[in-house]
């Protein structure tokens, strides 16, 4: 069985170099040769260039397509992978024409896994933890009130006068700033047009508590059901978001003026400007360290006073190993790729797993990737 990895950009390598250092049979299919080689030639000659049809021709029932691409890539793939019973994987969201795979993935025996990077991915790990840990309490009560939130971002070590740096397409951030986003607060729906119309104050609890600027991001509501919530239950605030440096809001205050005025193809050309300047003055210098925060809560509430609240907090930055996007990113996914072939997933659209060993499992890596992992008992 062959693991066909499509992708060798910045946050695909070292899961890459992982499958093939563990001696995994894996073909790599990049755009770009010379970057591919530059990626994994020291490791493997097992390099083609990125064309659909090639890699098609060489799938064989039980392989796995790994998709690193641009998100329209993932769903042309899956359903080769389909075509040929071989398994897919990617760490991006599950796009309605994804999901609707699912039929077709189990008539095959194969599964198309997603959401199994960062974010979404690991949160959804700590997610899954969260909930069992609270079930399995005494502290359960149906009639408790719940507060879920998650929170994760991509920000420099070492604060810049712009308050973030980029570590993927600019882009792709300054798309996702367009997007609406709904979640729950204060017992009731919130639907925000635009980021910068909801930014609030969140202290992690990291070993030295730092307070962030955050977010909600895309639509929270149906992780309820992922992370199985009952429907009963009464939920105060649920919310799946983004994390930024104090600052943030202030300084990119004049790209939000300048986001909300464009339309059509010359918003689009203007964007693609805005995206390559940001990448020339705001992208990381060579050996500069990123960082990742994440930190994922769980609160049940009786007549207002807390019974039960854990927190996981995960703060990582980039050493000798590379940056902690890439880490936190690539490492799970080539842990999907692993429990894809040890048959540890069902057949069908799956996200990041909820199975207790493999939960557990996924998270005794990560801890190895992050230089602080911790769950934090508020009320211990």
């Amino acid at each position: 069985m062959t693991i066909h990895w499509c992708g060798t950009g910045l946050s695909a390598i070292p899961g890459l170099r992982r499958l093939i250092e563990a001696g995994h049979s894996v073909k790599v299919w990049n755009r770009t040769l010379d970057k591919a080689r530059d990626a994994v030639g020291d490791l493997s000659d097992a390099i083609a260039v990125f064309d659909i049809d090639a890699l098609d021709a060489e799938l064989q029932a039980g392989d796995v397509v790994v998709s690193m691409l641009p998100g329209d890539w993932h769903v042309p793939l899956a359903k080769r992978a389909i075509a040929k019973r071989a398994h897919f994987v990617s760490s991006s969201y599950i796009a309605p024409e994804m999901r609707n795979l699912d039929a077709a993935a189990r008539d095959a025996g194969v599964a198309l896994v997603n959401e199994v990077g960062l974010d979404p991915g690991i949160d959804h790990l700590m997610a899954h933890a969260l909930m069992a840990a609270y079930r399995g309490s005494d502290a359960f009560d149906p009639g408790n009130t719940i507060s879920f939130i998650s929170y994760c971002g991509g920000v420099p070590k070492h604060a810049n006068p712009f308050r973030y740096k980029f570590s993927w397409s600019p882009l792709g951030v300054l798309k996702a700033l367009r997007s609406p986003s709904r979640s729950i607060r204060n017992f009731s729906e919130l639907r925000v047009n635009r980021p910068w119309d909801a930014i609030s104050s969140y202290t992690a609890p990291l070993p030295t508590p730092e307070s962030f600027e955050v977010y909600p991001n895309r639509d929270s509501l149906p992780f309820m059901e992922d992370y199985n919530f009952d429907p009963a239950w009464p939920v105060k605030e649920f919310v799946r978001g983004t994390l930024r440096l104090n600052g943030w809001a202030e300084a990119w205050s004049d790209v939000f003026s300048e986001i909300e005025t464009l339309e059509g193809p010359k918003g689009e050309a203007r964007l693609k400007e805005m995206s390559d300047a940001f990448w020339a003055s705001n992208a990381y210098d060579e050996g500069e360290p990123d960082r990742v925060i994440l930190c994922v809560s769980l609160k049940a509430e009786q007549d207002g006073e807390p019974v039960w609240h854990q927190t996981y907090a995960m703060d990582a930055w980039g050493d000798a190993r590379g940056t902690a996007m890439a880490r936190l990113v690539s490492i799970p996914v080539s842990l999907a790729v692993e429990a894809v072939l040890n048959r540890q997933i069902a057949a069908g659209v799956h996200a990041a797993p909820s199975d207790p060993k493999l939960v557990g499992a996924w998270m005794g890596e990560i801890d190895r990737l992050a230089q602080h992992l911790a769950i934090v008992d508020h009320l211990a």
